[in-house]
């Protein structure tokens, strides 16, 4: 199956993002993972696409003047972006191309329903999911409706929407390229969506399944509500019911339809507590391979969980980067939030800062933290530390005591330990003496005088060495 327009999903993973896409890659790499069950199937790669461009030398003016309209340009875009798929769609599939299509299905079963999903190249990125941006067609049955539904892929490139997102992240039109995913269609029970971290909270030990009968479309596309439920440590912590009215199912011919749910199963959970804990288990397994909380796309076919994809939660603010990976709670307080600086900083900014600190700084986000557990467990350390905070910022204030109220998430611990300093950086009191003052001051003088004379004796990156070892004396 494999060649240079078919790829099977088995033999690709998270490195062949430039030839079958964001999604075909991490389907790829999800069916390698131990005991995830992954619809089979295979990506027609970008090679494909570029063939299908070829075809048509005019699209280069149309991208060209694509690429020039602002994303404000609604009316334009939405012309020139219709003549674009139109194009596409116009375009007679070359016979080798179509060929490896066809006989790449012919190994899955020539009349197998499929599912025909969009792949493009910056689509489930760590920093951009492009979630929704293009096309998915369900049920999808036979040769000729492969090939028609694969050429729209193709097209779902240039959707008014996919087209106003990439011009609003910086994404150029020619760079992205599209691969097509063909998969084994499933027909289940239930299904919906697994954040393996709170996407409202962001809190990263509490997972929520999203649940709805038949396929999930219709919760993706928002036609019902879902049933909620969170869960934490293997076990349900909280759960919602929704009234699902309406399910959307497919059609023994191919496509799908939207149908009424039976009034007695309107309020039914569409997952058990149990299987609600099992899944949330599979999705810290597939957390764990990608190394980043994930947000997954289950079908539930006959009791087992098929995994129909899966990509990086891009909305929670990342994790302070700490040396020693421990697993504990950690609470951090924002350096520039202190000091009015909300934006994020700059390489330069941020390397200067945590070089001239007196305290060690954590980054995550292009912004710096302090990690202040340490002082927050101890009663006297966080009082203080309250009060400093308090005088400066009502709100950060406001938001640590709410984490201190969340029992035994920063752990209390005695204000001394025997025989030794206080603990969280408290210092006994100690009589002062005004000559310590001029001793420093002078001190002081003596050894800016030393660093303004040696200075100018430095250049390129001996100065630059020169001024890491001057911040750590003075």
């Amino acid at each position: 199956m494999n060649g240079p327009y078919v790829r099977d999903l088995h033999h690709v993973d998270e490195t062949h993002i430039p030839a079958v896409g964001g999604k075909g890659a991490n389907l790829g790499g999800l069916s390698r993972i131990e005991g995830i069950r992954v619809p089979a199937g295979f990506c027609v790669t970008t090679d494909a696409f570029r063939r299908i461009m070829a075809e048509a030398p005019s699209l280069d003016d149309r991208l060209d003047q694509l690429s020039r309209l602002e994303p404000e340009d609604g009316e334009a875009i939405r012309a020139l972006s219709a003549q674009i798929r139109r194009t596409i769609e116009g375009i007679v599939v070359p016979d080798e191309l179509a060929g490896a299509i066809v006989g790449a299905l012919a190994e899955l079963g020539e009349h197998t329903a499929c599912a025909v999903r969009s792949s493009a190249t910056a689509e489930d990125l760590p920093t951009a999911s492009f979630a929704g941006q293009q096309d998915t067609y369900l049920n999808v049955v036979g040769p000729a409706a492969v090939l028609r539904h694969v050429s729209r892929c193709w097209a779902s490139l240039f959707t008014e929407r996919a087209v106003v997102y990439r011009r609003r992240n910086g994404v150029d039109h020619r760079t992205v390229h599209m691969a097509v995913v063909v998969q084994q269609m499933v027909f289940p029970q239930s299904s919906g969506i697994l954040f393996t971290a709170d996407p409202v909270t962001g809190n990263r030990k509490v997972a929520t399944v999203d649940a709805g009968f038949g396929l999930g479309e219709a919760l993706v596309s928002g036609l019902v509500n879902p049933d909620v439920f969170r869960v934490r440590d293997g076990e349900v912590v909280a759960r919602t019911i929704a009234v699902k009215h309406r399910a959307l199912h497919a059609l023994p011919a191919g496509g799908t339809r939207e149908v009424a749910i039976e009034s007695q199963q309107r309020e039914q959970p569409a997952l058990t507590d149990a299987q609600a804990v099992r899944l949330a288990g599979i999705g810290r397994r597939i957390e764990a391979h990608f190394g980043r909380p994930q947000d997954i796309e289950w079908c539930l076919v006959d009791g087992d969980f098929r995994i129909v994809q899966s990509r990086p939660i891009t909305t929670l603010f990342p994790i302070p980067v700490r040396e020693t990976g421990d697993r504990e709670n950690h609470v951090y307080v924002s350096v520039g939030h202190g000091q009015m600086m909300t934006d994020a900083m700059k390489p330069l900014g941020l390397s200067m800062w945590r070089l001239t600190a007196m305290v060690p700084m954590h980054e995550a986000g292009g912004r710096l933290f302090v990690d202040v557990t340490p002082r927050l467990a101890a009663p006297a350390g966080r009082a203080g530390l309250l009060d400093v905070i308090g005088r400066g910022d009502p709100l950060t204030r406001d938001a640590l005591e709410t984490v201190l109220e969340r029992d035994d998430f920063v752990p209390t611990l005695p204000d001394a330990a025997p025989g030794g300093p206080p603990v969280g950086g408290e210092f006994d009191p100690t009589e002062t003496d005004p000559a310590v003052v001029a001793e420093l001051i002078a001190r002081s003088e003596a050894s800016v005088a030393a660093l303004e004379r040696d200075i100018r004796t430095k250049s390129g990156p001996a100065l630059f060495d020169f001024l890491a070892e001057a911040f750590e004396e003075h």
